[in-house]
């Protein structure tokens, strides 16, 4: 573990937003009891302390250039992202909202909501939700897993094994892909974090900023939340903060993982909803033809991610290991708990892959 003065600021930001979230959720489950899940903003609020406390210990290595590489990444997890927002923000208020009183007028959660209402009509009062909506959802949720696996492609595989840039810059391609996700995804988790504080500002009458929420961010959560989301954290947040403690496991398991989450929940989801006649239980909208689809899926993308990842295990562990993480997403998809699907896939569904793979 390298702990040092350069992660501090990193995980201070960290635990701070964590705070910061938990008193928007305390304040949400008092406004919107039936629609905000508390223990899932708990749980999130957690995901943020040990995300930030963890960050030091993804690099083993201590020397000057690893600190460099450091120091790139926390300035631009702590200087850059925030300032980018920050410009957004101002953008948003000396120009575009400037002199156009209509504009601010409809920038509200109520007409947000009711234009939410007016496109997903079969979405009221989170009864079902469309495939059309549903899809848009699963490619959203695809992203964080996908940009994570082409980072490791690239700095293993190209940036050392073809350019032989780790001779240059003095980090092995291991590292230089740690550099890379730990950036860019802890960036991207703090600027949806920010986006959420806006979002859900309207709860604090005085301090109510929803109106600097862009457009096109306003249109692109139409298209991928459910209506009782529009009173929760945004989901991919959700998602990469549940991922960072897995990434201490092997990366195949890591990816599997994160796939299952993905690929195989949206599977389950969209074959359910396009294909569902036969409802378990009766009343739930969840479908056979959804579970025995994600069971399949999550073991597909499972042997996958090990084929391509670990390819030193021999055939029938990778059976194993991915049969055993498929039967825990179905586990949890047949539960219905009320802890997010996001949280309890990858960990889950992580540390039962790792303990076969231990053992076997």
């Amino acid at each position: 573990m390298v702990f040092n003065l350069i992660t501090l600021p990193i995980t201070i930001l960290f635990i701070s937003i964590g705070i910061g979230q938990l008193f928007f959720a305390i304040r949400l489950k008092m406004r919107f009891p039936e629609e905000h899940v508390f223990i899932n903003s708990f749980i999130v609020f957690v995901l943020w302390i040990i995300s930030g406390i963890l960050y030091p210990a993804f690099y083993p290595r201590d020397n000057e250039f690893v600190r460099f590489h450091q120091s790139f990444s926390m300035s631009i997890i702590c200087i850059f992202t925030p300032l980018l927002v920050f410009l957004i923000l101002l953008y948003q208020y000396k120009i575009v909202l400037k002199d156009k009183p209509e504009l601010k007028e409809n920038r509200t959660i109520t007409k947000f909501l009711e234009k939410y209402d007016s496109i997903n009509v079969n979405q009221i009062n989170n009864k079902s939700h469309s495939l059309r909506t549903d899809f848009h959802r699963k490619i959203f949720h695809l992203l964080p897993g996908l940009v994570i696996i082409i980072l490791r492609i690239f700095a293993i595989n190209i940036w050392d094994g073809v350019l032989d840039a780790d001779q240059v810059y003095g980090i092995t391609g291991h590292e230089y892909a740690m550099f890379l996700i730990l950036t860019i995804g802890y960036s991207g988790v703090v600027i949806f974090a920010a986006l959420d504080f806006i979002r859900l500002s309207f709860i604090y009458e005085k301090s109510n900023i929803y109106g600097l929420l862009p457009d096109c961010l306003s249109n692109l959560l139409i298209n991928t939340l459910k209506r009782n989301e529009n009173y929760e954290f945004t989901k991919n947040i959700v998602l990469v903060l549940s991922l960072v403690p897995m990434f201490f496991l092997p990366f195949g398991i890591f990816t599997a993982a994160a796939l299952i989450t993905s690929i195989g929940d949206g599977i389950a989801s969209l074959m359910g909803i396009a294909f569902g006649k036969y409802h378990f239980p009766k009343k739930s909208s969840k479908t056979i033809i959804g579970y025995i689809s994600g069971f399949l899926a999550s073991l597909g993308v499972s042997f996958f991610s090990l084929w391509l990842f670990e390819p030193d295990i021999n055939f029938s562990k990778m059976i194993v290991i991915s049969l055993s993480g498929a039967v825990v997403f179905l586990i949890i998809d047949l539960l219905s708990l009320k802890i997010d699907d996001n949280i309890l896939n990858p960990i889950f569904c992580g540390l039962t892959m790792t303990f076969f793979y231990l053992v076997l």
